[in-house]
């Protein structure tokens, strides 16, 4: 019988939208021994006017580095012009951004279709 990997993992995806936003898409969990792959997605992601969804709906831990980075991709969207809204957040999460004060950064709405509505 093996042990369980004991490394963090998160997958992290980015594809066009049917309605035409970037769609990036995260499972696993978002902290400082994996951010680097969502830095990597985001440094390659076209920011336009179109807008940008982050699906955080498989995300099941998130640290501060993590926080860090998707306030990165803010900061990169806004400069673009180019809206940037998150989908999925869980209960735990809503609650640390709301601590955080991160609501005032970020649009996030319960569903990837609800985001990709108001893009």
């Amino acid at each position: 019988m093996s042990d369980p990997d004991p490394d963090p993992v998160l997958t992290v995806t980015a594809e066009r939208h049917p309605a035409g936003p970037t769609l990036i898409t995260l499972s696993g969990e978002l902290d400082f021994a994996t951010v680097a792959d969502l830095h990597d997605v985001i440094a390659d992601t076209q920011f336009t006017a179109v807008g940008v969804v982050i699906d955080l709906t498989g995300v099941l831990y998130c640290d501060s580095a993590g926080i860090t980075e998707l306030v990165t991709a803010s900061q990169q969207a806004r400069k673009a012009g180019s809206p940037l809204v998150l989908a999925g957040l869980s209960d735990n999460l809503r609650r640390v951004f709301g601590i955080a004060g991160l609501h005032a950064i970020f649009s996030s709405y319960p569903t990837v279709d609800l985001a990709v509505g108001s893009l």
